[in-house]
Parts: structure tokens; C-alpha cells; sequence
């Protein structure tokens, strides 16, 4: 299978730029440049940054040249510290992953959410599609419903056609339904071209990694579950992830899992347990990864919580 150079080991910068206030306060002071320090000294090679469209656009459809200097202020810090960087675009006017706190839909049915989304990937083209191979686009964060694939192969294909007139040779990011599911990669048409790699994300057994989760009714918020308990081991990811490597090996693509993690109410020595299962089976078949989260969002790998397993965690990464 394809390995995705440069994009092996990773950390995603949630929060700042998407699922937040939006408050200037906010996005001048939650991720600085010494973050990216930081997480370069954590022998990673590249971050994730998850930005919403409202952050780059005006409301009046224009672009907001101070919601781009966040992300060149990424490009800028990710080229100082040796690190690749991958644009993720984590809610489009008209859809949102989280249905239970944002006011986003119609997308997949509305030719005018579509151009907009097309319009936006254009001009984040045109501003960053140059700095091929240290940047790379994530098209849009977890399609929710298997209805919208049909749609989504259409909506992306396009999307890429349009990108590829202006950075014919950047690194693109497609994922599948159920929120970029391993298993429903499968359903994803063949890539676009060689520069397109198959994403998908993980946080399974659900019960374990978001046991205590009060923001999805797929939780009981009461229930916990030990590592051991959770019949989590090597072979479970293999099965997991298998259709998905079928996958890009048919078409002579890669895998990336763009999101993985453990809740912190999971304890700091199951959390290791769970990070060096899944990593191993990243590391036997070349799956680049970012692990969520670098700071805060329920998932911190920079949090107290874990400051004496810290080490070793991130070596696990």
C-alpha cells in the first residue's frame, strides 16, 4: 500500500479553528507558534488543523483576510519547526458533523452550498496548492449519513477536478460516510488521480474511547469499560481496517487515519494500552495518522492527566 510520505506521525490542532467561539481572543491565543514547536520536539512530522468555512469567509461571501493569516500563520510555524501540515476542512456551509451543536444542512442537495464549498477549495488552492508535498487538503471532516455517498463521490470528484487547474500535484484527503468510517471506504470511487489518498478515522470500541461522552446519544454517559473488557487487540484492527486496505491496494492508493484517540476519562495506563494496539497495526501497513487531540477537547495529550505517561505515549504515537 501507498504510504503517504511525510504525513507518518501526527497531532491534530482541534479546537482552535473549529468547534470553538470564534472570538479573537480565542483563536489568537489558543494555538501559538510554540505549539508547533512543541509538537515538532514530540519527534512528530506533521499537524492536522481542523478550520471551519465561516473562519475564511465573510458574510458576505467574500474571503476574510484575517481568518486566512491563522492558517498562513500555520504554514509559516509548521516550515520553522520542520513539520508537513494538512488542511482539513471540518464544517462547510451546509453540513456539519455534529448535529447536536451546529445549524448546518442542506449541502449534499443544494448546488449553491456545493459551489460555495468548490469556491472555498479554490481559493485555499490558490494560496497554499504551491507548497506540494509539506501541505496537503482534507476535503471535508466525517459525511455523517450513508445517503450522502452517492452525492459525496460526486460533490468530491469535482471538488478535486477544480483544485487540480490551479495545484495539479497536491496531496488530497477523501473520506467516507459514517463519519470517515474504516469500513465504509470501500464505498468511495476510485481516486481521482495518484495525489489522492483514502481517509479515514478511528475511535473504536466506541464504549471505551468515548465512555463518559455526554455529547452523543450513542454513549450512556454512566458506563465504563477497562481495556481488557473492551476485547480490544492487534487483530481487532486488522479486521477493522481490512475492506479500507483493500481498498487502496486495489487502486494503488494509501490510507491515512486523520483522527484516533482515547476520552480522558479513560485512565492513563489504559490509554496507553490503546495507542500501542492501534499504532502497531498503523505501523504494519504504512498508515499515516494524527492522533486527537494535542490540548484540551476531551482528548488533550498535553493535559495534567497524563503527565506521567507522557513520554512513552507520545513514542507510541
Amino acid at each position: 500500500m501507498k504510504k503517504m510520505i511525510g504525513f507518518n506521525k501526527g497531532v491534530n490542532f482541534g479546537g482552535w479553528l473549529s468547534q470553538c467561539n470564534y472570538e479573537k481572543e480565542h483563536l489568537d491565543t489558543f494555538i501559538t507558534e510554540n505549539d508547533f514547536k512543541i509538537a515538532a520536539s514530540w519527534g512528530l512530522d506533521h499537524i492536522r488543523v481542523p478550520f471551519d468555512y465561516n473562519i475564511l469567509e465573510n458574510e458576505d461571501g467574500s474571503f476574510s483576510e484575517e481568518g486566512f493569516a491563522y492558517l498562513d500563520m500555520a504554514v509559516n510555524a509548521c516550515k520553522a519547526n520542520g513539520l508537513n501540515l494538512i488542511l482539513d476542512l471540518h464544517k462547510t456551509a451546509g453540513f456539519s458533523f455534529d448535529y447536536y451543536a451546529e445549524n448546518e444542512s442542506g449541502f449534499f442537495d443544494s448546488q449553491e452550498y456545493q459551489e460555495r464549498f468548490y469556491r472555498l477549495w479554490e481559493e485555499v488552492a490558490r494560496r497554499y496548492g504551491s507548497l506540494t508535498p509539506n501541505v496537503a487538503f482534507e476535503l471535508l471532516n466525517e459525511v455523517t449519513d450513508a445517503d450522502f455517498i452517492g452525492a459525496w463521490n460526486r460533490i468530491a470528484n469535482e471538488c478535486i477536478r477544480r483544485i487540480r487547474k490551479i495545484a495539479p500535484n497536491i496531496l488530497i484527503l477523501v473520506g467516507s460516510y459514517w463519519n470517515n468510517s474504516a469500513a465504509t471506504v470501500q464505498y468511495l470511487d476510485a481516486p481521482y488521480d495518484e495525489n489522492v489518498f483514502y481517509n479515514m478515522h478511528c475511535y473504536e470500541p466506541l464504549k471505551f474511547t468515548h465512555q463518559g461522552a455526554y455529547w452523543t446519544t450513542d454513549i450512556i454517559p454512566e458506563e465504563r469499560m477497562a481495556f481488557e473488557e473492551s476485547v480490544t487487540s492487534e487483530e481487532y484492527f486488522e479486521e477493522l481496517f481490512s475492506t479500507a486496505i483493500a481498498k487502496a491496494e486495489k487502486h494503488g492508493s494509501g490510507l491515512y487515519c486523520g483522527e484516533y484517540g482515547c476520552i480522558d476519562v479513560v485512565s492513563p495506563e489504559d490509554t496507553i494500552k490503546w495507542y500501542r494496539t492501534i499504532n502497531a497495526v498503523f505501523r504494519k501497513h504504512d498508515i499515516g495518522r494524527a492522533a486527537w487531540n494535542y490540548k484540551a477537547m476531551d482528548f488533550g495529550l498535553s493535559d495534567d492527566r497524563l503527565k506521567d505517561v507522557h513520554d512513552e505515549l507520545i513514542n507510541l504515537l
